[in-house]
């Protein structure tokens, strides 16, 4: 189930294997539960969710840690939406990736970044598809809202539109993917998926998804014309950039 998912694309993909006795593990190579990045002390973010706050603020060049907040945040929730959601819409199957079982690795990028070391099992509750997919997903998503907004201020409203975008964009990688090679019912599935999530909160009021054409439409930013060099992003609900943020050399989305 994780080898046909992953040749949809890295963000479909992650590690998985056991570690061979006598090893020291995913820490060893700089892994952390996700369940462990998630936790807070004190209302202080966890140290590795930090550490990539700051990497995310030196790459991209900002000073604003709202903005590299809001996109560590995407980032993830991208991540962890596209391997439940593929598995999903291809198997009718929805992973079991607790937090405590799903490695992260802040230093590493998609594929690299999330290793799954244990077995690979399903979940089995008779919730049905959405309900799964649901399950897995705010395993995680509610934690790292909680811990990203403890890390630094930012609109919990906006986190929602982000984890809203970052499900519309792997159901459209998904999407096209599976019409390429003829297989219209898992198309049709991912997208009946993820138009029962996005009719229900915390993503209810976080936009609009069409589906002739397929196309998503948020009612928040991300914040990513803030970055130098970011302008807006596809599914923004900004039509043009902001008075002040004209003629600063912004170009392009993300």
């Amino acid at each position: 189930m994780p080898r046909e998912a992953a040749a949809v694309g890295p963000f479909f993909a992650l590690r998985t294997g056991g570690v061979a006795v006598g090893d020291a593990g995913p820490g060893a190579e700089g892994y952390v539960p996700l369940g462990a990045v998630y936790r807070t002390v004190g209302g202080r973010a966890a140290p590795p969710l930090l550490s990539r706050l700051d990497t995310v603020s030196a790459t991209l060049r900002t000073d604003e840690r709202r903005v590299a907040a809001s996109l560590v945040f995407q980032g993830l929730a991208a991540r962890l939406w596209s391997l439940a959601l593929a598995p999903a819409a291809l198997h009718g199957r929805v992973p079991d990736l607790r937090p405590d079982t799903l490695w992260w690795n802040p230093a590493r990028m998609a594929p690299d970044d999330l290793w799954h070391p244990g077995p690979w099992r399903v979940h089995g509750e008779p919730a049905g598809l959405a309900g799964q997919l649901s399950h897995t997903g705010y395993a995680h998503l509610l934690p790292l809202h909680h811990a990203i907004r403890a890390a630094c201020p930012v609109s919990g409203r906006l986190l929602w539109g982000n984890a809203a975008s970052a499900l519309a964009g792997s159901l459209r990688v998904l999407h096209d993917w599976c019409r390429t090679r003829g297989r219209e019912d898992a198309a049709d599935r991912a997208t009946a998926l993820v138009s029962a999530l996005l009719r229900t909160p915390p993503l209810k009021a976080a936009g609009t998804l069409t589906t002739a054409p397929l196309a998503f439409r948020r009612r928040t930013c991300c914040l990513y014309y803030r970055v130098p060099g970011g302008g807006l992003c596809g599914d923004c609900a900004l039509s043009r950039l902001p008075r002040s943020e004209r003629g600063a050399g912004h170009s392009g989305g993300g």
